[in-house]
């Protein structure tokens, strides 16, 4: 039996949105290396909340700014904002893929704060966390030649990425998530405007002022493809797919800064990719499970 055309469509949506988050983060690497990090930072977020108010604003007038719970509005969008700081700090010193698949166990420690919070979880799940914090050790090898503390930097971002994955799910049961994404947008240009006037540089390069204006534009057009992705196809049939991530951020270190990983960390890469496509499908798996009506 064929897939609804819905999920399809959803399964289209995010894989397209997974490849948006490749290329702004192969162009993040490229275009901090010449243009200092925090000013890169700000333009992505001042980029993403402009074009956001732009195109919503006039669609759902003031509507768009109504929220039942601005602190966590507010605190969503500096755990946004941190992330993506640790994104920046870890991509000007890690190749693209190996940071992709590290960033990739984020699920995975979804799964240990769903614990944290008093959700049961299952051996299984356990044993699957348990594997992709062992790919993760494989990538970034501590003690081994390759090894830098830089290499810790997407562990930041994971830790924060995961709060605001918790915050945001549960923000979703009654905020309308165009709202959610306009004040992501403009709180973390808020934030970052607090200190882009000291590290503010003149960019004569027309490379790189469009290089941080793909940025921004890969950033906004993913995330609305996410929230489209969202609408249409549950995130238990989405989640596998975002994993196809890492096979466009490897494309992309390798066409752009000619990177290959190595053996060791093609293991770890690959190892990671399992579990966290393992744990969504027994999310999948459960939530089928879950709907089928009991036996009388």
């Amino acid at each position: 039996m064929s897939r609804p055309a819905s999920a399809l469509t959803g399964i289209v949506l995010v894989t397209v949105a997974v490849a948006c988050f490749a290329t702004l983060d192969t162009t993040t690497k490229w275009t901090t290396a010449s243009v200092p990090l925090l000013m890169g930072l700000w333009f992505r977020y001042f980029f993403q909340a402009s074009v956001t108010t732009a195109a919503m604003l006039p669609l759902r007038g003031l509507a768009l700014l109504r929220t039942a719970h601005p602190k966590f509005q507010c605190l969503r969008g500096v755990l946004l904002l941190t992330s993506s700081m640790f994104s920046f700090l870890s991509l000007k010193h890690m190749p693209v893929g190996e940071f992709t698949a590290i960033v990739m166990i984020t699920p995975l420690v979804i799964t240990l704060v769903a614990a944290l919070l008093g959700d049961r979880v299952s051996l299984l799940r356990w044993l699957l966390v348990v594997g992709g914090f062992v790919g993760t050790l494989v990538i970034i090898r501590p003690g081994g030649e390759t090894f830098s503390w830089a290499t810790l930097l997407p562990l930041g971002l994971v830790g924060t990425n995961a709060w605001f994955q918790v915050l945001t799910s549960r923000l979703a049961k009654t905020e309308d998530p165009f709202t959610m994404h306009f004040y992501t947008g403009w709180i973390g240009t808020l934030v970052a405007s607090l200190a882009v006037p000291f590290v503010w540089v003149p960019v004569h390069d027309l490379h790189l002022w469009g290089g941080m204006v793909l940025m921004g534009l890969m950033a906004t057009i993913g995330h609305f493809l996410l929230i489209l992705a969202y609408a249409r196809t549950p995130a238990a049939t989405l989640t596998p797919f975002l994993y196809g991530q890492i096979g466009f951020a490897m494309l992309g270190g390798w066409l752009v800064f000619s990177h290959v990983p190595d053996r060791w960390a093609t293991l770890g890469i690959l190892l990671v990719a399992f579990c966290g496509a393992a744990g969504a499908w027994l999310t999948v798996r459960e939530s089928r499970i879950s709907v089928q009506p009991a036996e009388s």
